[in-house]
């Protein structure tokens, strides 16, 4: 996999040289370190389904729109919205204890279980775990997350940190805590829980797995802390202000078009 990987990263990086000018689904304010150091990249994010008319209709799933029901019936800022994209697989000693967390924390959550979340097909929950977990607990096939970041009772984010996710998070002001896999989501883990202080890192045991015991220990640090959440809603304005009227990004975009125009 890092084979096919990196030869898939040369040959874009190759093409991207052929290129006037990428454009990239971020904002100057978030990252202007890596911006200045690359000013040939324009950023005219952040780029929300929810800032365009209509429905966004890309999706890798069958989405479960009851979440957003079962959503509106729980106390603001309580939900741990637990998601970890399209392709990120756990084994089941990993997946229980995800599972035995969630449900030991005594909070709600929504946890999104794709069909292939697994490397097994049969049902790898704790034996009654769904049963004891339908009070409080909802897990879904696949969420329309915009809609689901963007709900009040949502508290925290725990997330595989790809960019997407990444920019929808702070995009709604949501704090996170942060399992990535591979690629840019060990560099989007930095950003969020070391230059924008918004989140919080998991640590492996020695087997390599995230224990229950250090979810917990996690969830109670970022939830028990008020500055997570109002850095995470600094940013927040600070990105949407970039792509309204005036803003840094809105101005990038207006001039590409110039360009292309020219």
């Amino acid at each position: 996999t890092q084979k096919i990987i990196f030869q898939a990263m040369v040959k874009s990086n190759k093409t991207t040289l052929a290129s006037d000018w990428p454009l990239c689904n971020s904002a100057y304010d978030l990252e202007p370190a890596a911006l200045t150091l690359a000013p040939e990249i324009l950023p005219i994010g952040p780029l929300l389904a929810s800032n365009r008319l209509g429905n966004s209709a890309g999706y890798f799933w069958p989405q479960d729109l009851t979440c957003l029901n079962w959503l509106d019936q729980q106390p603001p800022c309580s939900v741990i919205y637990v998601a970890f994209g399209s392709i990120t697989v756990f084994d089941e000693t990993q997946f229980q204890e995800l599972a035995l967390a969630l449900e030991l924390s005594q909070r709600p959550f929504l946890w999104v279980v794709r069909p292939d979340t697994t490397e097994k097909t049969c049902n790898l929950y704790p034996e009654g775990y769904q049963d004891r977990a339908a009070s409080r607990g909802l897990m879904v096939g696949w969420a329309p997350q915009q809609k689901v970041l963007a709900h009040p009772s949502i508290a925290c984010f725990l997330s595989h940190c790809g960019w997407n996710s990444t920019i929808e998070g702070i995009s709604n002001g949501v704090p996170f805590l942060c399992w990535p896999y591979f690629a840019d989501q060990l560099f989007n883990e930095s950003y969020i829980c070391d230059v924008w202080n918004v989140g919080l890192k998991f640590n492996k045991n020695e087997s390599g797995i995230i224990t229950q015991g250090d979810i917990m220990n996690k969830l109670e640090q970022l939830l028990g802390d008020v500055g997570f959440k109002a850095r995470a809603s600094k940013l927040k304005e600070l990105a949407m202000t970039s792509v309204r009227e005036g803003g840094q990004s809105n101005k990038t975009f207006k001039n590409f078009i110039e360009w292309m125009k020219s």
